[in-house]
């Protein structure tokens, strides 16, 4: 028993606190094993430059980060997490938490969230986990690594073209009235309030294509008189600078043709590029794409985790771009990003559109192997001979699935 109480005290859990828990998990708990392996996970310096120096004390930033994380393995809401926190035994445990500590409000998850994005610390969680994993001996480079991409939904509706534009004035005029409600009552006419007040999903669109059409020019000519006011006339200086007023601008270039003071909807076919194309005023970062069988709009993520048999399988790498960014352009970044962390593999598992002919032999001279399908064309084909690998027998277009 004393020897248990040391080592409880080392790792900072309160003597009621693992009393209980080690009771409640006699056979033990994941959360359990990991305070006793790391201790305290995340220190409050590593966050402390979020938060001003001055003022009330704030909640230790480095249990919010820890709370964070765990928040994300179980899909729990803020609301859910702040509950866990007060109410169960092996987070308290992890946490280093008296029995008796009535844990936060909910909201701190959230704000503690922007502030992570706003300074730049996001990445930090993963990283600050990495550091300890390789004290513990978890993680190395040179060993096994493989990285794939997954879609991530945008936090919004998908909308068709007609209900794009007319949401995208809707939410400038509503943006705009936050700041300047006087300047948007005296320009905007009394129509527009009938006709941009409920949201466009649950418009009641016209059946006909003339009319759609029709409807369509009716929201283009708007939306070209209200950037008119804010551009050729005078507006407060808060509504030109608004970031809303940059999307309209851009959605309306991308979705309507002014030729001789004619304004007309722009065709399927001279519609932007994917990867330029607003699908939503609600989120200009987010687009629509396609992987195999998967169409989404938002994001795309790519994860690179260990996947040597004699270890567990841990992320140390994650990387978030548009969706329509091909694969192939974040193997170089992802390769330089596990450098850095000294956690650069020695066997890469890549699936096909991560793997080009230059990255091919980058790699090769860099001591990685890459491991996936390749698609042998004439030029690689020559670059196989070039490593001494066999490609005679080899069509152009032909693929394998073999190590590099």
């Amino acid at each position: 028993m004393s020897r248990n109480r040391s080592r409880e005290a080392r790792l900072g859990v309160p003597k009621d606190t693992a009393r209980v828990a080690r009771a409640a998990f006699p056979k033990g708990n994941p959360y359990l094993r990991l305070r006793d392996a790391l201790g305290e996970v995340y220190q409050e310096e590593h966050f402390a430059c979020l938060f001003a120096h001055r003022g009330r004390p704030a909640e230790s930033p480095g249990l919010l980060a820890l709370v964070s994380v765990l928040q994300f393995a179980e899909g729990l809401s803020d609301r859910q997490a702040a509950d866990s926190v007060r109410s169960r035994i092996d987070w308290k445990y992890l946490l280093g938490l008296e029995l008796t500590d009535a844990g936060f409000d909910y909201s701190l998850l959230s704000d503690f969230r922007s502030r992570l994005l706003e300074g730049g610390l996001e990445q930090a969680l993963v990283d600050l986990l990495l550091d300890q994993f390789k004290v513990c001996g978890l993680v190395k480079a040179g060993g096994r690594q493989r990285t794939d991409s997954t879609h991530v939904l945008a936090a919004i509706r998908v909308l068709n073209r007609l209900e794009c534009v007319g949401e995208t004035i809707r939410a400038t005029l509503n943006a705009l009235s936050g700041v300047a409600p006087d300047w948007v009552s005296a320009q905007v006419p009394s129509a527009w309030y009938e006709r941009y007040s409920p949201r466009f999903e649950a418009y009641r669109f016209p059946k006909s294509e003339a009319q759609r059409q029709a409807l369509a020019l009716t929201i283009g000519a708007d939306g070209h008189l209200l950037l008119s006011w804010i551009y050729a006339g005078d507006p407060p200086r808060q509504v030109r600078l608004h970031p809303a007023v940059e999307v309209l601008r851009q959605v309306w270039i991308q979705q309507y043709s002014l030729q001789e003071g004619q304004m007309s909807f722009r065709q399927p076919g001279d519609l932007p590029p994917g990867e330029r194309l607003i699908v939503s005023p609600y989120d200009p970062q987010a687009r629509m794409s396609q992987k195999r069988q998967t169409q989404w709009v938002g994001y795309k993520v790519h994860m690179t985790e260990t996947c040597d048999a004699d270890q567990p399988h841990l992320i140390t790498h994650v990387e978030t771009t548009p969706a329509t960014v091909p694969d192939i352009r974040k193997t170089r970044t992802i390769q330089e990003k596990l450098s850095q962390k000294d956690l650069l593999p020695g066997q890469h598992l890549l699936d096909s559109g991560y793997v080009d002919a230059r990255t091919l032999l980058t790699c090769q001279e860099q001591g990685t192997t890459l491991i996936g399908p390749v698609r042998v064309g004439l030029r690689l084909g020559f670059i196989y001979d070039r490593l001494g690998t066999p490609s005679g027998h080899m069509s152009s277009g032909q693929t394998q699935s073999g190590v590099v």
